[in-house]
This record gives C-alpha cells, structure tokens and sequence, in this order.
C-alpha cells in the first residue's frame, strides 16, 4: 500500500511542492498470514488431498465398516503430515529445477519466501512427528510403511530415479500407491489381498495419470533435464505406456470385485474405468493424429475417476 505525502522544495520559480510516494510499512498480520501461506504451498494440499481420498476408504474395507473415530483421525492427522513431510523435502531437492520451470518458478524457495534450510527443517520435523504419531497411536507396520514412503519418495524417487530414468514415474508409483496399504495396516495390523489388489489400482494408475501432465509441460522438464517419458521418448512409446497402463488400472480394479465386494462396486469399477480408458484412448488419437491436443482432460478426469473408484470401495463397507 502506497501514501502520497507533500513536502516544500526551495526553489527560486515559486514552484509548487513536490509530491513524493512513500511505502507504507507492511501489515504484520499480512506478513505472517503470507510466510503460513508460503508453508502450507510446501506441502503440496493437493497431493495429502489425493491421498487421503484413498486412505480413508481402505480403512473402511479393512474394518468392514466404519474405523473408530479416534483410529480414523490418528491416521488422517499422520497420513497429512508424511505427505506434506514428504513434499516440503521434495521441494527442498529440487529447489534447483524449480526455479528453471514455468509451473514450479513460483514455489516458496525459487522466490526466497521461505529459505532452503527453515524448508528441510520443517520437512524433516513433519517426517519424525508423522511417524511417531503413526508408531504410537497404530502399530509398527502403519509406522514403517509410513517412513519407508518418506524415505522412497525423497532419496530414491526425486534424488536419484526422476534425474537419472524416463520410468522414473513408474518406479515412484509405489509412494503415491502407498497409503492405501498404511490406512489397512492401521486397521487390521497386516496386508491382506485387498490392500494389495487396491494397491495395484492407484500403482497403474499414476502412469495415464501424470503423463499428460508431463506431456503438457514437456518444454519445462526439457529445459530442467528431467528425463521424463514425453521428453525423451517418441510420440508411439508415450501413447502405448499411457493406454497400457489405463487398462491395467481398470483390470486392477476388477481384481478386487471378486474380495468381498459388491456389485455396488463391481459395476461403478467397471463403469468408471471403462471411460478412463476411452479417455485414454482419446488422447493417444489426438497424439497420434498431430493436430489440437488437450492432455489436461485426461490428467483432471484422473482425479474424478480415483475418488468415484474409491467413494464406492467406502459404500460398499458400510453395507
């Protein structure tokens, strides 16, 4: 906010006074309401929004009904913080890329709104609180997965596999497909093949998922030498993982008809995938064809399609 003030300047015409612009000192309400909000983009909310669409539901089918509420929320506070831990850290490794990127520019440490070692700070806090959280108030399995996808995510996927291989985002698809199996084991202890099989559901799904985003902001990846497929790989390749790979997300789905699920679920599986798949097939034409692509479609109808997916593994446990 500006304030324009007068002041008198001697002078021998009899001018008129010289009108200057003065800032006004900041709020300091706006400068903490900014650092918070500069925080809070760290961790990505989209991502632990993702992620918990997927958790609560395995709880729900790992109970066979409603979890405790005081489980559900143990779970959903430890869950939100392991992602959000786990983002700050990504943004802290690639701090160098981002600044190159037109999507990633603006991030909290290219413009210096929050400095590189308050980040790893507060990731690192994130991490141990999350997993203590987790350790104490579930069990060691929920606790263990929890870290080890910390860990996955920050040292073998940003750290090594996204700067060195173009499957980098099928070799990562185990973090994001993680909670899934952390929500279960906090429920029931173990694994059952359930879990597994809803594991494999979000796994496939990232590929047909992420690609068209990479596709659209293939020049981004390009210019901060990220081998991502779409960069490094031909028209054909691209298209080929990104149908293959939806219709292993729908068969996946399938897979866990047959594991005490209802036709409620079965038909919304069936339904669901069967136009993720068109969608995918879709976009392979418009890539194809070399005319007027729209990879956001895909990428946008991804997230309706994995909460309609799920919304109806959480029906299902309740009936």
């Amino acid at each position: 906010m500006s304030m324009i003030t007068e002041r008198p300047v001697s002078n021998s015409a009899g001018q008129p006074p010289v009108r200057t612009v003065t800032e006004a000192p900041a709020s300091p309400r706006r400068d903490v309401r900014a650092v918070v909000s500069a925080y809070v983009s760290l961790t990505k909310p989209r991502i632990v929004e993702l992620l918990l669409v997927t958790t609560v539901p395995a709880m729900m089918l790992a109970q066979g009904g409603l979890p405790s509420l005081w489980l559900m929320a143990v779970v959903l506070v430890g869950g939100s913080l392991a992602a959000g831990a786990a983002s700050v850290l990504n943004c802290y490794i690639d701090r160098d890329i981002d600044q190159v990127m037109r999507r990633t520019k603006r991030r909290p440490l290219p413009t210096h709104t929050v400095s590189p070692r308050s980040a790893l700070v507060f990731g690192l806090v994130l991490a141990v609180v999350s997993v203590a959280l987790m350790a104490a108030f579930t069990n060691l399995l929920a606790a263990g997965l929890t870290l080890a996808a910390i860990v996955y995510y920050d040292l073998v996927y940003t750290l090594w596999l996204k700067r060195t291989t173009a499957q980098n985002t099928f070799w990562g698809g185990a973090c994001g497909a993680a909670p899934v199996l952390i929500g279960w084991a906090a429920v029931t202890g173990s694994l059952a093949p359930a879990a597994w099989a809803l594991f494999a559901v979000v796994f496939f799904w990232q590929m047909p998922h992420f690609y068209p985003l990479a596709m659209k902001y293939k020049a981004d990846y390009a210019r901060a030498g990220i081998p991502m497929l779409p960069v490094v790989a031909s028209t054909r390749r691209v298209n080929a993982e990104i149908i293959g790979f939806a219709w292993l997300t729908l068969l996946s789905s399938l897979a866990v008809w047959p594991l005490g699920m209802s036709a409620i679920y079965g038909v919304t599986a069936l339904v669901s995938g069967g136009v993720f798949v068109y969608e995918a097939h879709k976009l392979c034409r418009q890539v194809a064809r070399g005319g007027a692509v729209r990879p956001m479609r895909l990428f946008h109808w991804s997230y309706v399609y994995l909460t309609i997916l799920f919304a109806a593994v959480a029906v299902d446990a309740l009936i």
